[in-house]
């Protein structure tokens, strides 16, 4: 999951050097090299689990490693923008195995409150990661060009590659392995479509997700080029947030034991929800433009509240789906990137140098979200179960 935070977020410092070196005319295009990357990692998702189901997970994600440094070094000779954006999308083609079979793994070794705290610590990293990110992409402008970016993406996944073939086992459990074919992952699908909690989860977890895209690909212009213009304090300012998050993920690991999955995540929709009406009406108070300080601690407040809601959706939308793990992971993570991307997309788009769009798009996220957990729960929250 390292790979996904850093393939995002250890570039965006250098969107005005790709904006200089390729001419980009309008600044809005440059979310791109974030969508697009998104597009080919959710897109490549449904692949990855019905052959890990096949072949085991090891020899999957070494593959999609593999994949993954054919795209950096594809971004590092690039002469043209539309250039970069297609190695963006083989970068997150090969980025989608990491995000499956990390999954998948937890899933083939962990059950119930058990796997939601595995889950989070899991997630931890993929929220820690952001808090450096950025000054790594800040450290590999200062050495050299934007092209450095990429060698550090590189450099990571050699780093994970020697790391898996000398330590990873393979988790799938032989009575596990199903036969690679379209009518097996179609019916695994349908399976995972069909129940009310699995499907109902997910579609919570997308809109979340789309929270997140949309403020990570507005979170250059707001922090840095078009309205707070932070500079090289612009790294320190999104490792904040990305900090507040890590801290509720740790959190979450530490007491979804006791307190449940179904506690946890209902309680912090609900929280996130009215924070991002609070978010909404600081903005237009102070139309489109509050104080630096205000507008950090308001959505650092936010991420972290959504924390505890992202980890133990994906759980619990996987939690009755052991013995099919891989391709529900595939199925649930093409499902929610897809539709998080494109929520993520029309937040981003939206950026009219204010804050209103992400607010806006918190509150509107998240109170859907709210309504799919409605339907998911019957209407009733905060009902546990053994494993929830």
């Amino acid at each position: 999951m390292a790979v996904t935070a850093i393939s995002i977020d250890n570039l965006l410092p250098a969107f005005p050097a790709i904006e200089a070196r390729f001419s980009v005319s309008d600044p809005n295009r440059l979310q791109l090299l974030v969508y697009v990357f998104m597009a080919g990692f959710g897109i490549a998702q449904l692949a990855y689990g019905p052959v890990s189901d096949t072949f085991g997970r090891r020899k999957v994600l070494l593959t999609s490693l593999a994949i993954y440094v054919v795209g950096c070094g594809l971004a590092m000779v690039a002469p043209s923008f539309g250039w970069l954006l297609a190695a963006r999308v083989i970068q997150g083609i090969g980025a989608a195995g990491g995000r499956v079979l990390s999954v998948a793994i937890v899933r083939d070794r962990f059950a119930g409150r058990e796997m939601a705290s595995v889950m989070s610590l899991t997630m931890m990293v993929f929220l820690i990661v952001p808090m450096i990110a950025p000054a790594i992409g800040g450290l590999m402008l200062a050495l050299g060009s934007w092209v450095y970016v990429f060698v550090s993406m590189l450099a990571l996944a050699f780093w994970l590659t020697a790391w898996f073939s000398l330590r990873m086992p393979e988790t799938l459990h032989p009575e596990y392995r199903r036969p690679l074919s379209l009518r097996a992952t179609w019916d695994a699908v349908r399976t995972t479509v069909t129940t009310r909690v699995s499907i109902g989860y997910a579609t919570a977890l997308g809109l979340l997700t789309g929270c997140i895209m949309g403020y990570v690909g507005s979170a250059q212009q707001v922090f840095d080029t078009g309205l707070y213009h932070l500079g090289p304090l612009f790294p320190l300012a999104f490792g904040l947030v990305a900090g507040a998050m890590g801290a509720a993920t740790l959190i979450n690991a530490r007491i979804v034991r006791r307190l449940g999955m179904r506690a946890l995540s209902h309680a912090g929709i609900i929280a996130f929800t009215l924070v991002a009406l609070a978010q909404v009406g600081i903005g237009l108070a102070y139309h489109g433009h509050p104080p630096l300080a205000a507008f950090l601690s308001i959505l650092a407040a936010n991420q972290f509240l959504m924390s505890f809601a992202l980890p133990n959706f994906n759980a619990l939308a996987l939690e009755p789906l052991g013995a099919i793990a891989g391709t529900a992971s595939s199925f649930v993570g093409f499902y929610t990137t897809m539709l998080g991307a494109f929520s993520g997309y029309v937040i981003g788009q939206a950026f009219d140098g204010t804050v209103l769009p992400v607010g806006i798009g918190y509150a509107t996220l998240g109170g859907l979200a709210l309504l799919v957990v409605l339907w998911t729960e019957r209407g009733r929250l905060f009902r546990g179960g053994v494993a929830g």
